[in-house]
């Protein structure tokens, strides 16, 4: 099947002052789109896909009640998927490399324990997006915010970038060589194809425990159609696999109202932070519950644990112990804010200045400035009691 690959839209939330005014720039897909979809027993039900200026969308053709069970909006069957199974035995569906094929000699020489990210994956399902015909432009921001990664201002983060980068390259060089059969050497004739194929897919895989027959396994999926729901933290869809058919239902979360007009969401990677977000799709958001859990600067853990704690209900608070343990923790926050080389009103300056700016400038200082408002909102004034707030 030939389809057009959309860029992840990231999700409202990052772009809550102008929700409406984007809302009135999306328009509908080429009815085309539908009708490839439907002669191959892809099916939808009221939802309707729509194209804004960053890519594609699910929006929902008619207001939904909640219901007690969850409810089907779309099937795709796994004729149009590209599947691989995480760990041996090797599973692909469908079966559309030939026994025989010297790929197979370089998808068994990588090490399937490193997880579900190593190269195996993206080399399998390079094969697919290969031949997409003209879609060799439109990448995916990870692959193109290599120039913009200072801006994170996260060494770690722009390290783990970079790696990942100077590995595909590594692994084309190494499987690509001038002995290489033509047959694998037509498939990526450079290497920024071949990391932008990497890209692509790792921006689309959806995990997700397949059965076939009597074999469960955990498998990473390439889904045309289904790869359009964007992402949320609050999802009202999920992803769900019909064994008896062979078939991945899209569903309503049981007991949601849905309205016409509002967007269909899943959640990408559930306890996922935004670095790694960032990292695999290219955005974050300021209200990432999950970034609240704990503090990743081992100070702040260390400052954190100080505080005191009583065992018996009916013990007081000492305010003079949590005064001191509720300051060394504001202190720690405040030294990781100065340790930025600017604050999160420069970052929100930068970007108001800055309408028209790349894409890829756009979603760095963004991240930066979601990692300063969840320390500045952490900021432990509101731990000391009122009482003795002042006396800080």
């Amino acid at each position: 099947m030939v389809y057009s690959v959309p860029l992840p839209l990231p999700h409202p939330l990052s772009f809550s002052n102008f929700k409406h005014a984007y809302t009135n720039q999306l328009e509908a897909a080429d009815p085309d789109f539908y009708r490839i979809g439907y002669v191959r027993r892809v099916r939808a039900y009221g939802i309707e896909f729509k194209e804004g200026p960053d890519g594609f969308g699910v929006y929902a053709s008619r207001d939904v009640e909640p219901l007690r069970r969850a409810r089907v909006i779309m099937e795709i069957p796994m004729e149009l998927m590209l599947t691989i199974s995480k760990k041996l035995p090797w599973m692909f569906f469908p079966d559309i490399i030939p026994i025989g094929h010297p790929i197979f000699d370089i998808i068994n020489s990588t090490n399937p324990e490193i997880g579900t990210l190593d190269l195996h994956v993206f080399f399998c399902m390079h094969l697919i997006a290969m031949t997409i015909s003209g879609n060799y432009m439109l990448t995916s921001y990870p692959v193109q915010m290599s120039e913009d990664l200072l801006e994170l201002q996260d060494e770690n983060l722009a390290s783990t970038m970079r790696e990942q980068q100077q590995r595909a390259l590594e692994f084309w060089e190494k499987n690509w060589h001038s002995a290489v059969p033509l047959k694998i050497k037509r498939l990526a004739r450079e290497p920024e194809r071949f990391i932008w194929a990497v890209s692509m897919v790792q921006s689309r895989c959806i995990n997700l425990k397949m059965r076939i027959g009597a074999l469960v396994q955990d498998a990473n999926m390439l889904i045309p159609y289904a790869d359009m729901l964007n992402h949320s933290f609050q999802p009202n869809c999920f992803f769900h696999w019909r064994f008896k058919d062979r078939m991945l239902e899209v569903m309503i979360n049981a007991g949601q109202r849905i309205r016409k007009g509002e967007e269909m969401t899943v959640n990408y990677m559930a306890g996922g932070k935004n670095n790694m977000l960032m990292q695999r799709y290219g955005f974050s958001s300021p209200v990432l519950s999950n970034d609240g859990d704990n503090f990743v600067d081992g100070a702040v853990i260390a400052a954190a644990r100080t505080l005191p704690r009583w065992s018996d209900g009916d013990v007081p608070a000492i305010p003079s112990m949590e005064r001191k343990a509720a300051k060394e923790l504001q202190e720690e926050c405040q030294q990781m804010l100065a340790e930025f080389p600017t604050t999160s009103e420069q970052d929100q300056k930068i970007l108001d200045s800055m309408p028209e700016a790349r894409r890829t400038l756009e979603v760095t200082i963004k991240y930066r400035l979601h990692r300063k408002l969840f320390i500045e909102k952490d900021e432990p004034g509101y731990l000391v009691p009122s009482s003795s707030r002042e006396e800080l």
